[in-house]
């Protein structure tokens, strides 16, 4: 019975990573057409309905299904405004995460989950009825804050029901895949159903299933029913393992190999024009290949890490290397062909990363630390939000000042010199808990979840 609910509440948190993923990337072809429909119209704010598309639906429009469709641009402030919408979800997220890292190993897991979709379809409900930018932009800030709380909470809450490994790489590996259909799979999921069903049906569907999915994990595992909370230990304070050089290694190493995806989505579409004369299609179809490599890359770093754990540092210092050499070929490419190439290389590498570094953030903790993953899992997550809030603003200007060459070149010497850091993580495989300080306190060896336990009575 414990099996099966630990396998549902799997479920629950991969349904939550891929909703917040595909709500972060169904807006990509929308909100440029609905910014274009202001200009058009001349004026700062109104209803955000096409010209010629009713609310059902119909009428005509020459829109493209597919992500990164940005409209000619009137000036210099629509690409900001464009690109502040887009960055507001990981800014609010980079501020709120110090703070849901500390109150979930406060109060558990299944409640700040809980409360992230609730936010999170609060956000998606107010996305499908908004009528001005200003509330386009509030309902991207309130996925962030949804953001903060589902998507820590669910890992940390991974890492908690799946204490051994392989299992816990696995399980982790599978919320990663979720992670990336989610966002490969959102801008053809949001283009075809804003141009065949309205503006509104993209949002009122991934609402619907987001409250399905609040709904399940109440039935698994009530927050009133969370009483054992007050049993379990308190969770090292955020502040220091932030400062732990281990734990900064790999916060590092997150930051660094999402940068190339997050600088090249806002600027590679209108490189494809420009340098090789790509059509719509060929701009919307760019990232849907990668989605394959990603999941071949976390099918091949869990097997290997079944195998060879104590290579988890290697997988990620290859991983960079990867990220690294692909991004310094995409300037080379000159047709849509060979631009997928090195597209799939950043998202395999990125999925070695990942994989193998996420499992080891619950491992530091487990033998540096103790065993509650809230405020590590907030570290990793402030890793990816500094990366998603820097590139749609950051990129665009780094482009137009310096290039895209320059850009790509600099992205990937920054991960190809972080490779050898990775280093320092070597010999973490042999750390022991009897090291931790959880076991000096207890002044015994290890017993598992019972010894921190004994250790929060012990200094009470």
């Amino acid at each position: 019975e414990a099996r099966r609910q630990r396998r549902l509440l799997l479920v629950v948190v991969c349904v939550a990573l891929l909703l917040d993923n595909m709500l972060y990337m169904v807006i990509v072809p929308i909100i440029p057409d609905y910014i274009a429909t202001m200009r058009d119209r001349g004026v700062a704010a109104g209803p955000f309905l096409p010209a010629g598309l009713n609310e059902s639906g119909g009428g005509g429009g020459n829109r493209s299904l597919l992500p990164a469709r940005y409209p000619p641009a009137a000036g210099d402030n629509e690409d900001v405004q464009i690109g502040v919408l887009f960055a507001s979800k990981a800014m609010l997220q980079l501020l709120v995460n110090p703070l849901s890292g500390t109150l979930i190993d406060r109060v558990g897991y299944e409640a700040p989950l809980l409360a992230g979709l609730a936010v999170m379809f609060l956000s998606t409900a107010t996305f499908a009825f908004a009528e001005n930018y200003a509330t386009l932009f509030a309902a991207r800030s309130l996925q962030g804050l949804g953001s903060a709380f589902a998507d820590t909470a669910g890992i940390a809450l991974i890492a908690d029901r799946y204490a051994e490994e392989p299992a816990r790489s696995r399980a982790l590996g599978t919320a990663l895949a979720c992670i990336s259909f989610g966002s490969l799979a959102a801008p053809p999921f949001g283009g075809i159903l804003y141009v065949f069903a309205g503006k509104r049906v993209p949002f009122l569907v991934l609402a619907c299933v987001c409250l399905l999915d609040g709904l399940l994990l109440l039935a698994l595992a009530p927050p009133c029913a969370a009483g054992a909370r007050a049993n379990m230990p308190v969770g090292t304070p955020i502040h220091r393992l932030m400062v732990d050089p281990y734990i900064a290694v790999v916060a590092g190493a997150l930051a660094t190999c999402n940068i190339p995806l997050a600088f090249l989505e806002p600027t590679i579409a209108n490189w494809m024009r420009e340098s090789m004369g790509a059509s719509e299609w060929e701009v919307g179809l760019t990232w849907l290949p990668a989605f394959f490599p990603h999941v071949l890359g976390v099918y091949v770093t869990v097997r290997l890490a079944a195998a060879y754990p104590h290579l988890q540092w290697f997988y990620g210092a290859l991983g960079m290397a990867i990220i690294g050499a692909s991004s310094c070929l995409v300037p080379a490419c000159r047709n849509f062909g060979q631009v997928i190439v090195p597209l799939c290389g950043i998202c395999f590498g990125i999925a070695l990363v990942d994989t193998a570094l996420l499992p080891t953030l619950a491992f530091l903790v487990d033998v540096r630390h103790v065993s509650v993953y809230g405020s590590v899992y907030a570290i990793a997550d402030i890793s990816y939000s500094v990366a998603y809030a820097l590139g749609p603003i950051v990129a665009g200007q780094i482009v137009h000042t310096m290039g895209f060459v320059q850009l790509n070149l600099g992205m990937g010497l920054a991960n190809v010199l972080y490779a050898p850091v990775l280093l320092f993580l070597k010999n973490v495989c042999q750390m022991k808990p009897s090291h931790s300080e959880r076991n000096i306190l207890l002044e015994e060896g290890p017993k598992g979840l019972y010894d921190t336990i004994k250790m929060e009575e012990h200094k009470g």
